[in-house]
């Protein structure tokens, strides 16, 4: 039977989604044990295919493919994985061959595969590695999870400022430990402290005899190694940087954070956002059963809570629901328009909030902003609501009670939905985590309420 060639093996469809039949196939070849046909499907695909490739085969097959890929296996696969991945991924590995993997990868991505690690397996890889990468390693490890300092690449090119253009290319021709890709060339005085940088397209445009410092710019926007990686990439947005030098509390050069680094960082905490909001937290699609639910149980219990004392507010107005059912009918379509304008209102701010475009200066605008978008949207469905109980209940003062509710309820809605959030930011909670509970409590009480105590005084 004749073999595809890798370049004729087709990896994904027109959606981006890995292809069915290639996975399976790659399923068989495991199960038979073929491990040329294992290395003719999977050997040449790009790191990210390969990644997503071992997250959907199941764990068993995942340790066959990386022993059937043999030298074919590049360990930059590793920091493409999903957490829960990588880490299962790594356990299976030898110790030996995540050394070498360690070594292989540029210092940022080795970090991002040991911070997770135990204290114990840590320190059993670092001291298998050379002094020098492991003082490196140990170094970056030291800083704060999620710092400019984790995020760091240690690999730069810097020179003295007195250097020539000449001796600068023949330096970067001869080095053979200098970066695979890089932009700038970082110009720093004798106590490595930062002093500029020098575009690489501007060094190769100037003669060999000019000095560095002559073409070097100094108004360098750099971050400080504690500085939270959040804050680094929305500083990369604000002034379209492409990277940035990392320093620490003395000036000195550490590191440097470019763009690709800031993207994992921006698509790691948008997604984090989305998983706080919807109360599960850092759950992964490839988290086990019993994380999973741990991680969701917590949430759901406050919600339970919250639940109860919408609940007690309505048995306030037992009576008055046994005397009118179309109350009972109603209800619900208050406290559920309600509780849709408060997410709608709670997103935008949590988000702004985020990314520093909510603060002190625009905050009394914003929130009277939020307020007359939930007036309005008010009179507009309580007018709607109105007519429609009118014609249903063939009554004109309930279909005015559940109007008015309705604009309390929405107004509430577009208040509280951004207040929260901000009440929550100035204390030092994380908005994203608690707001939508919060939010829904205020417009499931506040509506029933709004409803139910109107029609006790308008109705009965």
């Amino acid at each position: 039977m004749t073999q595809e060639t890798p370049a004729e093996i087709e990896v994904r469809d027109a959606e981006g989604a890995l292809l069915p039949d290639f996975v399976r196939a790659v399923e068989l070849a495991l199960e038979e044990g073929d491990v040329e046909q294992v290395r003719s499907l999977a050997g040449d695909i790009y790191d990210a295919d390969l990644a997503d490739l071992i997250e959907l085969l199941r764990a068993d097959e995942r340790g066959k493919l990386i022993d059937a890929l043999g030298d074919d296996f590049n360990p930059e696969t590793l920091s493409e994985l999903e957490e829960p991945v990588r880490d299962q991924v790594l356990e299976a590995m030898p110790n030996e061959q995540v050394v070498e993997a360690v070594r292989e990868l540029e210092s940022d991505d080795a970090v991002y595969l040991l911070e997770d690690l135990d204290e114990s397996e840590q320190s059993e890889i670092l001291s298998k590695l050379p002094r020098p990468e492991r003082a490196v390693l140990q170094r970056a490890l030291d800083f704060p999870e999620d710092s400019a300092g984790r995020l760091m690449q240690t690999d730069y090119i810097s020179v003295p400022p007195f250097w020539s253009v000449g001796q600068t290319i023949d330096y970067m021709r001869e080095d053979e430990d200098l970066p695979n890709t890089f932009s700038f060339i970082w110009v720093v005085d004798p106590s490595h402290h930062l002093v500029g940088r020098v575009p690489l397209d501007r060094l190769l445009r100037a003669k060999r005899p000019v000095i560095i410092r002559d073409i070097a710019d100094d108004d360098v926007h750099q971050v400080t190694a504690e500085e939270d990686q959040e804050e680094v990439a929305l500083e990369f947005e604000r002034y379209d940087l492409i990277s940035a030098p990392v320093v620490d509390e003395d000036d000195r050069l550490l590191g440097v954070v470019t763009a690709d680094d800031i993207m994992e960082v921006l698509k790691d905490e948008a997604e984090e956002d989305i998983h706080r909001l919807g109360g599960v937290g850092d759950e992964s699609l490839y988290d086990t059963v019993f994380r999973t639910s741990r991680n969701r149980v917590v949430w759901l219990t406050v919600n339970l809570a919250t639940a109860v004392l919408a609940s007690w507010v309505i048995s306030l107005f037992d009576a008055t629901i046994e005397q009118m059912v179309a109350l009972a009918v109603l209800m619900p379509i208050v406290a559920s328009m309600g509780g849709n304008a408060g997410t709608q209102s709670m997103t935008v701010a949590v988000r702004a909030l985020a990314t520093k475009e909510l603060g002190p200066v625009n905050a009394v605008r914003v929130v009277s902003r939020e307020a007359l978008v939930g007036l309005l949207n008010g009179i507009l469905f309580a007018t709607i609501m109105g007519t429609l109980a009118f014609f249903w209940f063939g009554s004109g003062t309930l279909g005015l009670v559940i109007g008015a509710a309705m604009i309390i309820n929405l107004l509430v809605a577009g208040l509280f939905g951004i207040l929260i959030p901000m009440g929550l930011d100035a204390l030092d909670i994380d908005p994203a985590v608690a707001s939508g509970t919060f939010v829904t409590t205020v417009t499931d009480v506040v509506g029933f309420f709004a409803f139910l105590g109107l029609a006790a005084i308008w109705l009965v």
